[in-house]
């Protein structure tokens, strides 16, 4: 069972978040964000729905009340699975709707708060009564420690000694069922060298007044479970307990919070790797939380993973989410900050380009490239002229000579040949390979008519400003220079800026297309030709023309 839909509705962090377009493929899904950017928020609404399925708590206002942003009005979570099935629930009413009734082994989770240092417990039974297949040890919410780990040891040794004693199991039988796969996913996780290769060699039940005897070795030394060191217990427990309850959720959406605290970045690619690979069922998905970047660069690798980003976000509004192109190196920026991306990407070309600009870019595959978003074309550019970043802005007002003389002073800057990216998207060559490609009919003459007529209507509303909205371009702002006082003054209420501004005019008064497309802001204006409606900007960033021309820019 797989999710491919999730609806959340006045639930913790979220006004209304609706996360959608998970692929069915999904074995994997990673949430990417800083800390408190509400990634955490989600696992406890798989909580929320797991005590709506299996209905063992009492729901009193605590239960009702914790799951809501605004206290009066109801939480509510809808989440959509790959069968067709569904489930909504409520807090108010705890109404729970679904065309079947669901297992109760549908959810299974686990807390960030996982870890125990040292086994405490000196014989069998001495823990509570746990029933394995309904979860009953679980926490109630996921800000509360998870206490499985004993439980799960017990679990084991206490099967090892049933299995020996009643179907005469071997010791052979028994280190192929409970030690082998165990150390097979240690040697993944931690390696085969010598001296850190990390080796599972007993696991004896707390017997006599001593706790379990729980021994491993690493190279020539042997040494109990208490003395691992904190990553080595976090990645034993996850183990231990896949290996003593994963027979039960076999179709299951797992979802476990943090299960890279502890480990360095090599060993989080590793563990997630094996996790996600062996030791979840194949009908199983798994959502984990992280903005480590062994866990993105291994999302970022899989076919069988999407990531879903959270950073950064105001999730006071009605916020849609969808799995985050893979391209995309942004998805970085949680574990490592651009000013670091150089280094990560030493062997590529970086550009930084204007807000959502990126996608488009990134949608063309230029090989060895990668597009980073910066917030606006001044950010671009202060990033490009005091590093040795390259950077892509739009054209926006600008004139030929303007454009001459800033190609000359900043090289690693590039300016587009149109005033905007809608203008390579819309420009009627692009919407004619476009539309062939549909088999659908267009007329590029019609439409530059068309476009000729409207730009006409419009041109009034901003060539007017053009001289005042020029003084917001960055370009010469440095300290002066008598060899560039003129340079300086075309950005400024001066005669220059007045000269460029004219020139610019000139281009969207004339009737030639040549001539008035490259200073016509098609993001904003002529948005009513029939011939761009209902045509989604990503599909027109696909075709070849589209991508000959940005790769000529690059």
């Amino acid at each position: 069972m797989k999710i491919s839909k999730i609806h959340l509705t006045n639930f913790k962090r979220f006004a209304d978040l609706l996360i959608d377009n998970i692929p069915s493929a999904s074995k994997l899904v990673l949430l990417i964000g800083a800390n408190g950017s509400g990634k955490s928020s989600l696992f406890d609404a798989f909580g929320f729905m797991d005590t709506a399925i299996k209905d063992n708590y009492g729901r009193d206002d605590e239960f009702r009340n914790y799951y809501k942003k605004q206290k009066d009005s109801p939480a509510s979570v809808a989440i959509s699975f790959d069968n067709h099935s569904e489930i909504t629930v409520n807090s108010d009413n705890y109404h729970i709707l679904y065309p079947k009734k669901l297992s109760a082994t549908t959810f299974y989770g686990r807390t960030s708060f996982r870890q125990i240092p040292r086994l405490t417990r000196t014989s069998l039974g001495k823990g509570e009564q746990v029933d394995f297949q309904k979860d009953s040890d679980r926490p109630r919410f996921f800000i509360e420690r998870d206490n499985r780990f004993e439980n799960d040891v017990e679990k084991i040794t206490e099967v090892i000694v049933k299995e020996i004693f009643r179907l005469q199991q071997s010791g052979e039988q028994i280190r192929q069922k409970y030690i082998y796969p165990i150390n097979s996913a240690l040697e993944n996780i931690f390696g085969s060298g010598n001296g850190t290769k990390l080796q599972l060699i007993e696991i004896i039940p707390p017997l006599e007044g001593k706790v379990a005897q729980i021994t491993f070795r690493k190279g020539d030394s042997e040494f109990h479970y208490n003395y691992l060191s904190a990553g080595e217990k976090e990645v034993f427990n996850l183990l231990i307990n896949f290996l003593s309850r994963g027979s039960f959720f076999q179709d299951t959406i797992y979802a476990f919070d943090e299960i890279d605290l502890h480990l360095n970045t090599k060993l989080q690619f590793n563990l997630l790797k094996e996790i996600t690979e062996n030791w979840i069922p194949e009908n199983c998905q798994l959502w984990t939380a992280s903005h480590s970047l062994g866990f993105i660069e291994y999302a970022k690798q899989s076919d069988i993973a999407s990531i879903i980003d959270f950073d950064d976000l105001d999730f006071d509004i009605p916020r849609v989410l969808t799995p985050v192109p893979k391209d995309n190196p942004e998805i970085y920026e949680i574990a490592v900050g651009k000013e670091f991306l150089a280094s990560l990407f030493r062997q590529m070309s970086i550009y930084f380009v204007e807000n959502k600009d990126k996608e488009y870019y990134a949608t063309v595959g230029i090989a060895n490239t990668v597009f980073v978003s910066e917030n606006d074309r001044n950010s671009v550019y202060h990033k490009v002229k005091a590093t040795n970043n390259k950077g892509i802005v739009d054209r926006d007002f600008l004139s030929d000579d303007d454009i001459v003389q800033i190609r000359k002073h900043y090289p690693n800057l590039t300016l587009l040949d149109y005033y905007s990216i809608e203008n390579y998207l819309y420009h009627p060559d692009n919407l004619s390979e476009y539309y062939n490609s549909k088999n659908k009919a267009f007329d590029r003459e019609e439409y530059i008519t068309q476009l000729t007529e409207a730009k006409n209507k419009a041109k009034d509303t901003f060539i007017p400003a053009l001289t005042s909205r020029r003084t917001g371009y960055p370009y010469f702002g440095e300290p002066d220079q008598n060899e560039r006082t003129a340079l300086q003054n075309r950005f400024k209420n001066r005669g220059e800026n007045e000269a460029q501004s004219a020139i610019v005019a000139a281009y969207l008064n004339s009737n030639d297309f040549d001539v008035y497309y490259k200073s016509l802001p098609m993001k904003s204006y002529c948005t009513e030709l029939p011939q761009r409606q209902n045509i989604p900007k990503s599909d027109l960033a696909k075709t070849q023309w589209f991508k000959a021309k940005i790769e000529n820019l690059t």
